[in-house]
């Protein structure tokens, strides 16, 4: 199989970027000041501080603000929701990013409402998800706006494409089912309980794993000629003679290549798409926050 059968979701993400940082003078000259990302990191999670980090950077490189504040482990509630309430109120800020996890004595799901859905730009506060539910307007969830972004390009419409999203997660599952059925896609959610499950992705036409088990997904579970989009991350043991084991996601990369017609790899696939829909959310809610009409081409 051809290397044009691997979506290069690194490509895609570059383009997209590419975009927003050519649309925020637009948005500059007509609302006189740049879009702001807000980022709070509760903590020293070495993985999160590294997402912080290029998140940051990645919003500068697009021409607009980066607000990063970081609370200790050891934060409560009360302050955790103090500085989200403040990011709410900052006129600067156009977008409010929470990084999870947080630590376990903290509650996500509190946390995460008091942020003001409409800086909403990760897409979790239960408004944007029933917006999101309801088919109006709203902040979309950045890794499975970028699936989205990425089938359509692909294929094009969506209508009447039979779907399977495997994973029922707030993050990606859910909201992934919510986009594709508004796609006019005939979706079904299934997940690791779900009986007989190779049997019903053989009929898919699109399958999104998103389950978090390693190379769960294979190849004869697959429709010839199906896209296969990879959501999963998961690192295996080393090898021998390996310093780290390699990083896979859900799909069993190897046997789903030679009959999927087109795949994200992992890496490279999905993963650079999430920071480019959290841009392209941030300019969203910058316009809509300005009294604009949404950019055009996102």
């Amino acid at each position: 199989m051809s290397d044009a059968h691997v979506i290069d979701g690194k490509a895609f993400a570059a383009g997209l970027r590419a975009r927003i940082a050519d649309a925020v003078p637009a948005f500059k000259a007509a609302a006189g000041r740049v879009p702001g990302l807000a980022v709070v990191l509760v903590g020293d999670d070495p993985a999160s501080a590294v997402y912080v980090g290029s998140k940051g950077k990645a919003t500068l490189a697009a021409g607009m603000a980066s607000f990063e504040h970081r609370l200790p482990a050891s934060a409560t509630r009360a302050e955790v929701e103090a500085l989200l309430e403040q990011l709410n109120a900052d006129e600067a800020v156009d977008g409010i990013l929470l990084q999870l996890p947080l630590p376990a004595h903290l509650d996500e799901q509190a946390a995460v409402a008091t942020i003001d859905p409409g800086k909403d730009v990760d897409g979790l506060t239960p408004v944007s998800a029933g917006r999101l539910a309801l088919g109006i307007p709203g902040m979309v969830p950045c890794t499975p706006y970028g699936c989205l972004l990425l089938l359509q390009d692909r294929l094009g419409d969506l209508s009447g494409k039979d779907a399977v999203v495997i994973g029922r997660s707030i993050l990606v599952g859910k909201p992934m089912a919510a986009l594709l059925l508004g796609a006019n896609a005939t979706v079904t959610m299934a997940h690791s309980r779900t009986k007989d499950l190779a049997d019903l992705v053989r009929r898919a036409d699109i399958v999104v794993a998103a389950v978090g088990r390693a190379e769960m997904v294979k190849g004869d579970w697959i429709k010839p000629g199906a896209v296969v989009i990879d959501v999963g991350i998961n690192r295996l043991a080393p090898a021998e003679g390996e310093a780290k084991g390699r990083l896979v996601g859900d799909v069993d990369y190897a046997s789903v290549l030679p009959l999927a017609s087109a795949i994200t790899p992992v890496p490279g696939g999905v993963g650079p798409m999430t920071i480019a829909c959290l841009l392209r959310n941030t300019l969203v809610a910058a316009h809509r926050r300005a009294g604009l009409t949404d950019p055009e081409g996102f």
